[in-house]
């Protein structure tokens, strides 16, 4: 688990080195950040409902109401937390995404297979559906934020089209949603066998995903100050809420609505991964200030070494 995240962290490390260098940063981010959200992010939540065997239906429906659940609350605290959080109105949206997202696609499927078995990467993907619809509707509305205008040159996957802050179906239809339900389908129905021409290409474009996402991160790092990087009051507490306190409460609740401990427990652990890579992603995409989301990232990134291995102790 700790070999996973080192290798997680040393691929920013490459991405801020080569940002330092000038081979990645300005257009070249916001093309390739595009790349992922349109093409290699929809491969790899399909891929991961490919590969295996498919897992008991019995915790198919649980993980998606247990999943369902949280995600209701923690847009609760997405909206509502980040007021008392940071004084600069600029910052909610970020600190929002931050508190709501975690890496659920790039650090929680190794994580939860090397801690509940390799059975258990499915029901994470499970997990992960409601997640992915969460990020492209929740996650864009809390960075864009309501009143911004933004060019209809930059609208294409998600979008929220006007100065209004209105929500826009485009995005029920985008690919990464698209994605989703066609998983959500595999899943539900059973599908198995899925040709090797299929799932093969699919695995290896998704396979992009995870270090593109890391080094933009890494690229986003490059342009900030070694100070900034080490963050602030309002980075280290929304950290604390992140990695520590979110998943805690979530835990509690979903033990006390009776959903079985396996569930719970592995739900849990996906909550606690640190910051989703796609809150830069998207503030590069609609081009919203990265620093915050960057420098939050940063830091849940590097202190989840020590925290996952923690809530897993208290899990197991």
């Amino acid at each position: 688990m700790i070999t996973v995240m080192l290798t997680l962290f040393a691929l920013v490390i490459v991405g801020y080195v080569a940002g330092k260098l000038g081979y990645l940063g300005g257009d070249f981010d916001r093309q390739l950040s595009r790349l992922v959200i349109n093409i290699t992010c929809p491969a790899l939540i399909l891929s991961s409902a490919m590969t295996g065997t498919l897992p008991d239906r019995r915790f198919i429906l649980p993980l998606l109401a247990i999943s369902v659940i949280t995600y209701a609350v923690l847009t609760a605290v997405a909206f509502i937390v980040p007021r008392w959080l940071t004084r600069r109105r600029d910052d909610e949206g970020a600190i929002g995404f931050a508190l709501m997202f975690g890496n659920v696609g790039f650090m929680g499927y190794p994580v939860v297979d090397s801690i509940f078995g390799h059975e258990a990467v499915f029901y994470a993907a499970v997990l992960n559906v409601v997640n992915t619809f969460a990020v492209f509707t929740v996650g864009t509305i809390l960075i864009i934020g309501r009143g911004l205008q933004i060019p209809a040159a930059t609208i294409e996957t998600t979008a929220l089209h006007n100065d209004s802050g209105r929500f826009q179906k485009k995005v029920l239809y985008s690919t990464p949603m698209i994605a989703a339900y066609l998983t959500m389908a595999i899943v539900a129905l059973e599908i198995d066998g899925i040709p090797a021409y299929v799932s093969q290409p699919l695995t290896m474009l998704g396979n992009i995903t995870v270090p593109a996402a890391l080094l933009i991160i890494g690229s986003s790092m490059s342009h900030l100050s070694l100070r900034t990087m080490l963050g602030n009051t309002t980075v280290y507490v929304t950290t604390l809420f992140r990695l520590v306190l979110l998943p805690i409460a979530v835990y509690a609740l979903t033990m006390a609505m009776g959903f079985s401990e396996y569930v719970v427990n592995i739900n849990t652990l996906v909550i606690a991964m640190p910051v989703a890579t796609y809150g830069t992603i998207l503030c590069l995409r609609y081009g919203r200030d990265t620093t915050m989301i960057t420098e939050v990232t940063f830091i849940t990134t590097l202190l989840s070494m020590l925290t996952i291995p923690l809530i897993a102790t208290l899990l197991l």
